[in-house]
C-alpha cells in the first residue's frame, strides 16, 4: 500500500487559492493539484519536513480576530432573560467580549491575538493589537464581565466551552514575556478566578460526562482547564480535573469513531476524550487505556475521512471545518508525545489540508471562529 505525504504542507495550507480549486477530499487528491507538493513513499513512515507558520501567514491570520472583535453584529447573546432589565446591548453586558458573533468566539479571538503576537512580535499590526487588547481587557471592562457571571441566573453561561477558552486566554497571558502581559493578566484575573470557581463548583456535581461534538463536550472543557491549572500550578483545579476525568472516562472501551462525525460536530467525542486522557494519565496507564478505547490508533494504516463541508455559509454545517482542525490537534499531540503514534501526524496534515485553504475566503459564519482553531492546531504541530 502506498501513501501520499504532504512534504510541503506550508504551501498547501498557506495559499489562498479559489475555494473550489482547493476543495480537496483527501491527501491522495493533492497529486492532481500540484505534483511538486506530494511524493509517494513506502508504507513505513518517513518524517515530514519541518513546517512552521511563517510571519507572512501570521500577518494574514491575525486579520481575522482583529476584525471580528470589533464586529458587533450579527451577535448571538446566549443569555436567559429574567426581566426586561436584561434586555441590553451586547457591549453593555460584555464590554470586553462583545464581538465575533458570540461571547466564546470573542474570548478565543483575543487568545488568537495574544498567541500570534507572542510568537511573532514583529507582526505588522502589533501596535494595533496591543492597543485593542489593552482597550478590551481593561480593569473596568473585566469587572463588568465579572458582575454578569456573579448573577445567579448566569451561573451556567458558556459552560464549559467559553470557560475553557477564558482559561486558555489567561494561560497565554501568563506565559507571555511582554510589558503589557502582566497588567492584562492582572486585569483578567478576577474573571479567571470566577471561572476556576465555576469549574470547582460544577464538576463535582456532574454525574455523567457530556459526550457530544459541540460546545458542551466535557472532555474539551476539562482539557483547557487542565492546561491552565498545570501552567499556573493550581493544584486544586488540577486534582479535580484529573479525578473527574478518570471517573468519567477510565472505564471506556471501543469508542465508536466510525459513527463520527455527526452533522454539526466541530469536536470529535472520541478524540476529545483521548486528548484529555493523554494529559491526565501516566504513560503506561494511558497506553493500556488507549488499547481498550481506540486500539485502531496504533495501526500504521489507520485512516479517518475528513469532515466534508457542503455549505460554508451555513453556521452549523461549517462546524465540520472546525472538526478537521480539532482532530488534527489531537493527532499532533499524540504524535508529539509518543513514538507509537508518529504516523498520526500524516492524518492530521490531511485534515488540515482540506480545511485551511478555505479559511481566508470563508463567510463570517465560519470566519469569526475558525481562525482560532487553525492557529491552535498549527501550534501543536512540531
Amino acid at each position: 500500500m502506498k501513501k501520499i505525504v504532504v512534504v510541503a504542507l506550508g504551501i498547501v495550507l498557506f495559499s489562498c487559492k479559489n475555494k473550489e480549486d482547493n476543495k480537496v477530499n483527501s491527501v491522495n487528491e493533492l497529486k492532481d493539484t500540484d505534483t511538486n507538493i506530494v511524493e509517494e513513499i513506502s508504507e513505513d513512515l518517513i518524517p515530514l519536513k519541518e513546517v512552521k507558520m511563517s510571519l507572512e501567514q501570521a500577518n494574514k491570520l491575525v486579520k481575522l480576530p482583529l476584525e471580528c472583535i470589533n464586529t458587533s453584529y450579527p451577535y448571538k447573546p446566549g443569555i436567559t432573560l429574567h426581566s426586561e432589565k436584561d434586555l441590553q446591548l451586547p457591549d453593555s453586558i460584555h464590554p470586553a467580549f462583545s464581538g465575533c458573533f458570540d461571547w466564546h468566539s470573542a474570548v478565543h479571538a483575543h487568545w488568537s491575538l495574544v498567541s500570534l503576537l507572542k510568537t511573532y512580535p514583529d507582526l505588522e499590526a502589533s501596535k494595533e493589537i496591543k492597543e485593542q487588547l489593552m482597550a478590551h481587557l481593561s480593569e473596568e471592562n473585566i469587572q463588568k464581565e465579572l458582575a454578569f457571571f456573579k448573577m445567579k441566573q448566569n451561573s451556567s453561561f458558556e459552560r464549559t466551552y467559553g470557560w475553557a477558552w477564558l482559561l486558555k486566554l489567561s494561560e497565554e497571558l501568563h506565559t507571555w514575556n511582554d510589558s503589557i502581559a502582566q497588567p492584562l493578566e492582572k486585569n483578567l484575573q478576577p474573571l479567571t478566578d470566577q471561572i476556576v470557581q465555576n469549574y470547582m463548583d460544577f464538576l463535582p456535581k456532574l454525574n455523567y460526562a457530556v459526550r457530544v461534538g459541540e460546545h458542551q463536550n466535557t472532555a474539551f472543557g476539562m482539557t483547557f482547564a487542565y492546561d491552565y491549572a498545570k501552567t499556573t500550578e493550581n493544584q486544586k483545579l488540577l486534582d479535580l480535573i484529573t479525578s473527574r476525568a478518570k471517573s468519567f472516562y477510565l472505564g471506556d472501551d471501543n469508542c465508536p469513531i466510525s459513527w463520527e462525525p455527526s452533522g454539526f460536530d466541530f469536536l470529535s467525542p472520541c478524540l476529545a476524550e483521548v486528548d484529555l486522557m493523554q494529559r491526565v494519565l501516566a504513560e503506561q496507564t494511558f497506553k493500556l487505556w488507549i488499547k481498550d478505547f481506540m486500539p485502531q490508533l496504533l495501526q500504521k494504516d489507520f485512516e479517518l475521512t475528513v469532515g466534508e463541508v457542503s455549505d460554508r455559509t451555513d453556521g452549523k454545517l461549517v462546524h465540520l471545518d472546525g472538526l478537521n482542525y480539532s482532530r488534527a490537534w489531537a493527532f499532533y499531540n499524540l504524535a508529539n508525545k509518543y513514538k507509537e503514534f508518529k504516523h498520526l501526524q500524516l492524518l492530521a496534515d490531511e485534515h488540515m489540508s482540506y480545511s485551511y485553504p478555505n479559511l481566508f475566503e470563508d463567510s463570517y459564519e465560519g470566519g469569526h471562529w475558525l481562525g482560532t482553531f487553525a492557529i491552535y492546531a498549527l501550534k501543536q504541530r512540531k
